[in-house]
């Protein structure tokens, strides 16, 4: 069973529609006692750091995230959420990746990064099977900066990491649920990881 974390802060209809094409069992919840039972976790989001932050402290979730055993795949905002910080809003977040955050800035691009991009990775993991140079669907504007952690990467102006990976916390800066077959096939291989 895969929990996707309830807190009114994700994009969690179309990551069921996702899951419902894969046929994967899940649950929309933001019970601990589910979602230290699943065998994977989504953390979805899509909005503001801040107020995304405040809401997992309301479901008495910012605290539990970071001691859950089984693979968690945060997606989006979900994805950044994972760091120590972010500039948006001066957010602390859920710590659990090392790193900050940070701003596009002195961009000629328009921000928010909106649209596909191509995705350069080493075909491990959760990119298991999708070319290098795969199309992704984003939509954000802030980033994360390369690091050791970072497992894929695209360029906007700048190259930064648009994938993450630390102990079971893995991290997706574009939505693979509105990314079509390459989309569908991250997915997958997140559902099939083993624990």
């Amino acid at each position: 069973m895969i929990a996707i974390i309830d807190y009114g802060a994700g994009n969690t209809k179309s990551v069921m529609n996702a899951l419902d094409r894969l046929q994967a069992r899940y649950k929309l919840t933001n019970d601990i006692s589910e979602l230290q039972a699943a065998d994977k976790i989504i953390l979805p989001g899509v909005g503001n750091a801040k107020p995304a932050m405040d809401a997992l402290d309301k479901c008495g979730l910012s605290n539990i995230i970071s001691t859950l055993q089984q693979p968690l795949l945060g997606i989006c905002l979900g994805m950044q959420l994972l760091f120590e910080y972010t500039e948006e809003g001066d957010t602390k977040c859920l710590n659990i990746v090392p790193g900050s955050i940070r701003k596009f800035a002195n961009t000629t691009n328009p921000v928010p990064a909106m649209g596909w991009n191509t995705v350069k990775h080493n075909g491990s993991g959760i990119f298991k099977n999708i070319a290098n140079d795969s199309h992704f669907y984003f939509v954000h504007s802030y980033y994360a900066q390369v690091q050791e952690l970072i497992i894929a990467t695209t360029t906007y102006d700048i190259r930064y990491g648009v994938a993450v990976h630390y102990k079971n916390f893995y991290g997706v800066q574009f939505h693979p649920e509105k990314s079509g077959a390459a989309g569908s096939q991250l997915l997958a291989n997140f559902i099939n990881l083993k624990s």
